[in-house]
């Protein structure tokens, strides 16, 4: 996300420099995975909550982060459609091609990436052919900023 951030066109730059996007994790397994909604008893227990567009990393100064690409429902202090739109224009700029690494894995490989410069997605594989088994390890980390 280091390289997403330093490409995007500085007038991009200054519409989200300062702002916050609402995380929604109701709006991410439904939109991601088709899922159903949640129920009101689930989405209580994980409510939206806003982060930094732009993040700096804490140990390298970079910005980089752009918030996490499916859990964005919409920019906030904007009015739904204008918020809405600004994220689709901003995840249409840090998934091009140039920027994306595609992993080809092999048996007994471990993968560590940090979710603070690095936006990941899961891609399907052959399910009739293929075992996939995954371990999530997740560290308690910094707070945003």
């Amino acid at each position: 996300m280091y390289s997403a951030y330093d490409l995007l066109p500085a007038g991009m730059k200054a519409k989200i420099e300062g702002r916050r996007a609402i995380h929604n994790f109701d709006f991410s397994r439904t939109r991601r995975h088709g899922e159903d909604p949640l129920t009101a008893e689930q989405k209580a227990k994980v409510p939206p909550v806003a982060h930094p567009i732009v993040r700096t990393h804490p140990q390298t100064g970079r910005k980089g982060d752009l918030s996490r690409r499916s859990c964005r429902k919409r920019s906030e202090g904007m009015d739904y459609a204008a918020g809405r739109a600004l994220i689709e224009e901003l995840n249409a700029m840090i998934t091009q091609p140039a920027g994306v690494y595609t992993h080809r894995w092999a048996p007994r490989q471990c993968l560590v990436w940090d979710n603070r410069c690095t936006l990941h997605r899961a891609t399907g594989f052959d399910e009739a052919n293929e075992i996939r088994v995954m371990r999530r390890c997740t560290i308690v980390g910094d707070k945003p900023f």
